[in-house]
């Protein structure tokens, strides 16, 4: 495991961690009467970020979920297109996802969306969500590419 994905792990391992700590305050505070104010929009900021590093190292590592029951009896060539084919169709996904998350991003850029109790603003945890979609596409165009040159 390379730096940067040992630094996303503990990155998105930090804001499980801090996702599960709000949410145990959160009924903790409920069953003694004092409630945690905001504590749902701060836990949607600490699972997106968890989330989306989740994603990115996955894909990077290859550990995404797929039938191996299939695709471990293909040999050689054809177990290879299996995996482009794989990855081609999850490339196609992700960038649709992105073109319309990007496309709600610059519709909604200049309402300056905040959560309505803390204040979040929405349009960085956006783009958060937008960056990790794009270093997901390029990992995956990078693969078919790499793939389709050996």
């Amino acid at each position: 495991m390379n730096r940067a994905t040992k630094l996303a792990v503990w990155v998105g391992g930090i804001a499980l961690l801090f996702a599960t700590a709000i949410d145990t305050a959160a009924v903790i505070g409920r069953h003694i009467g004092v409630p945690l104010t905001g504590s749902i929009e701060l836990m949607q900021a600490a699972v997106l970020v968890s989330g989306s590093i989740g994603i990115i190292v996955a894909t990077a590592a290859q550990a995404h979920a797929r039938v191996h029951l299939l695709v471990e009896r293909l040999g050689g060539p054809l177990r290879q297109m299996a995996d482009r084919l794989s990855d081609t169709i999850t490339l196609l996904f992700c960038a649709s996802l992105l073109a319309g998350s990007v496309w709600l991003s610059i519709d909604l850029w200049d309402a300056h969306e905040t959560s309505e109790i803390l204040g979040v603003p929405w349009r960085v945890l956006r783009l958060f969500a937008n960056g990790a979609l794009l270093v997901v596409c390029l990992t995956l165009a990078g693969r078919i590419f790499r793939k389709g040159r050996s």
